[in-house]
């Protein structure tokens, strides 16, 4: 693994990737490169390359779109990207086409554009929520106290899985601040813990107008219980620095 950085796959958050993480973990402590340890998984729809193979002045994405392989470079940050391409794949899929779509429209420029500034939010620090509607109404009235102290109970029939890589690789180092942008759709009740029907349910409800639109709301999700010990204390929600009130007319964009 890289040195000083092997994440604790027993945390509920690394969850849907554990069992992939491990399974790459074990090659890389044999001296393989990431994109071959990543490449040894079966089932995945790409094959990872070293960043070397991304020819100088070729975009990433339009690479990927091309040619079917992932430049990847010897770090944490690219660890986890390929660990979503292996559970997500369909979705990683879809974001690539999107990414393509639109630079083949407008080029690739300093300034990407909503679409594409809205795929790489999606691509670094989405999460999915299934979750009764109750806790979906206090989520996006950022009514912390309801959602976390009220409804607590509620959690048991709730899921929350966080698919960009970035936002994992935060929480190898977790700090009470993370915080995920999550699809403001519903994951359906009715597809369970099945994170493959979620794949295929999101790579079809992802498009370019949707993604325009910024359809996110912020989740602190050390608050998510069971996640994380000290927020058993209800005092913990009283942060306002983490757990923000909604911004009021008028005040402007300050960040979410």
């Amino acid at each position: 693994m890289f040195p000083g950085e092997s994440p604790d796959w027993c945390k509920p958050w690394f969850a849907p990737v554990a069992a992939n993480g491990r399974a790459v973990q074990v090659h890389l402590n044999a001296g393989h490169p990431l994109p071959q340890a990543l490449s040894a998984l079966p089932a995945c729809p790409v094959r990872f390359v070293p960043q070397t193979d991304l020819p100088a002045g070729t975009a990433y994405e339009q690479f990927i779109f091309d040619s079917g392989r992932v430049p990847t470079r010897e770090n944490l940050h690219d660890f986890f990207n390929g660990l979503c391409w292996l559970r997500f794949p369909q979705t990683k899929q879809r974001l690539n086409q999107l990414q393509a779509a639109e630079i083949a429209a407008a080029g690739v420029r300093e300034v990407r554009g909503p679409v594409r500034d809205a795929l790489t939010l999606f691509d670094e620090n989405a999460a999915l929520l299934q979750a009764p509607e109750p806790l979906w109404n206090a989520l996006i009235g950022r009514d912390w106290h309801r959602l976390f102290v009220t409804l607590r109970p509620l959690w048991a029939q709730a899921r929350l899985v966080l698919f960009g890589h970035a936002l994992l690789e935060k929480l190898v180092t977790p700090y009470k601040s993370i915080t995920a942008h999550v699809l403001r759709e519903p994951v359906p009740m009715a597809l369970g813990d099945d994170i493959t029907a979620w794949d295929a349910w999101l790579a079809q409800a992802l498009s370019a107008p949707v993604l325009a639109a910024k359809p996110f709301t912020p989740l602190p999700v050390l608050g998510v219980p069971g996640w994380w010990p000290a927020n058993e204390a209800a005092g913990f929600y009283v942060d306002a620095s983490v757990f923000r009130a909604p911004r009021q007319p008028g005040e402007g964009n300050a960040p979410a």
